[in-house]
């Protein structure tokens, strides 16, 4: 594998901010969001589980002396490990043995459902707590992409307040683009025909493969199909899985409760679906705040390949281009968020007051952001943000750190009310 050429991401510093801290590291993600990359440059040697020629000889050397794996420069890389359970076991005995930080990096594209068709004896049998740190990774950002211009820092944001001026050079047609394409690793370099056909390859494999082997069960690729597509008509949405369910039923009447669980239970455990969780902050108020998650993938490039649209018919759709945009925003502020050690909620009460995406630090920081296409939907964004702070009580939680209207128009500015206005083409970590 040649690394020579890497092309950086944000999770790298996260990764030996990891290596530091804890004997080994598990990198988690959905298939082809370059794990294997990163996790190469960061090793001094590597085992490749899924080697055609190599892998059933390293599932039996698993099978009897895992140990032996495990031999190697360190940080040794253990390429999907998931192909063989017992290494999970063997790492976290071995990280104890060692008692030194930086010996290991795991990735996997997929959760092992425990109890499954999977020999017991091959299973995971302890927690990797204390031993084992975890690090979820996505598909490129904008900014990864070199799409982003990152003029507008969010750290900065939320350590400074400060004064912006900065201009996007992403245009309406480069966005859909974007969007359509996805942050795929493999396809950022392609021709335009050939990187949008990377984003509908994927679904393909997860549709008729990679979803029957995260359990050993086989499913109908047909229902996973339409699961899919209603998700992605769904996309940025709160919509319930009885919503949900009801559409794939409108072709498919037989398929019951349990089954749609265990095929979205799936989808979850291969990274496909990245649902936003709901914020519960304390407020002044004594409204209900909504708990559903909203629904969004792990690229906005999946909904784009399900629905079958392509740059130009998303422009013309400007209905569909504004969800999607969202889960584009939404991708882009995760991998943000989470190197600034944040996640990212939404908020709806039953007074329906919304804020797309709230941005959390875990030392007790935060920000609302309010995702729109265009400007002209700035000054209703603006008024909900103002009405959600004016309501967090502050005696009880921090005031926010920053307000901001994210959008996909050219100009970053503050406004006079504080609230900050930034293209997502201006955005980095």
């Amino acid at each position: 594998m040649d690394v020579k050429n890497y092309h950086s991401r944000v999770c790298d510093a996260e990764l030996q901010e990891q290596l530091e801290a804890s004997g080994a590291v598990l990198i988690e993600g959905a298939k082809w969001c370059g794990k294997t990359y990163t996790a190469r440059h960061a090793a001094q040697s590597a085992l490749f589980m899924q080697d055609r020629d190599q892998s059933k000889r390293y599932k039996q050397i698993a099978a009897s002396t895992p140990s032996l794996l495990l031999e190697g420069a360190t940080p040794r890389l253990i390429d999907e490990w998931e192909e063989a359970p017992v290494l999970w076991d063997a790492v976290r005995f071995a990280v104890d043995m060692r008692g030194e930080v930086g010996q290991f990096i795991l990735t996997g594209s997929a959760v092992p459902k425990e109890n499954s068709n999977v020999p017991e004896e091959e299973q995971r049998l302890h927690s990797g707590v204390g031993r084992i740190a975890p690090l979820r990774m996505r598909t490129m950002s904008l900014w990864e992409s070199d799409e982003s211009n990152g003029a507008i820092s969010l750290q900065e944001l939320f350590d400074a307040q400060p004064q912006i001026a900065a201009q996007s050079t992403l245009s309406i047609e480069q966005l859909a683009y974007a969007i359509c394409r996805g942050g795929w690793p493999a396809s950022i370099k392609l021709k335009e025909r050939a990187a949008l056909q990377t984003a509908r390859n994927y679904v393909e494999e997860v549709i008729n493969y990679d979803v029957h082997r995260v359990d050993g069960v086989d499913k109908n690729p047909l229902r996973v199909r339409k699961l899919l597509e209603s998700y992605a008509r769904n996309i940025s949405t709160m919509a319930s899985n009885e919503t949900i369910m009801a559409d794939v039923r409108a072709t498919d009447q037989s398929i019951a409760v349990n089954t749609f669980t265990t095929y979205l239970s799936a989808l979850r455990r291969i990274f496909i679906i990245d649902d936003v969780p709901a914020w519960s902050p304390a407020l002044r108020s004594k409204t209900t705040i909504r708990t559903s998650a909203k629904r969004h993938f792990v690229d906005p490039s999946i909904a784009a390949a399900l629905m079958r649209i392509s740059p130009l018919r998303l422009q013309k759709d400007f209905n569909t281009f504004g969800f999607m945009f969202e889960d584009l925003c939404a991708r882009d502020l995760r991998v943000y968020a989470q190197a600034n050690d944040g996640d990212v909620f939404h908020y709806h009460d039953k007074k329906n007051l919304e804020c797309d995406l709230v941005v959390a630090l875990r030392d007790g920081r935060w920000a609302a952001v309010e995702v729109k296409m265009g400007m002209h939907e700035e000054e209703d964004a603006a008024k909900n943000l103002l009405t959600l702070a004016a309501d967090v009580d502050e005696q009880r939680m921090l005031k926010p750190s920053f307000l901001m209207v994210l959008t996909g128009g050219q100009y970053a500015y503050r406004r006079e009310d504080g609230v900050y206005v930034v293209p997502i083409g201006c955005l980095r970590p």
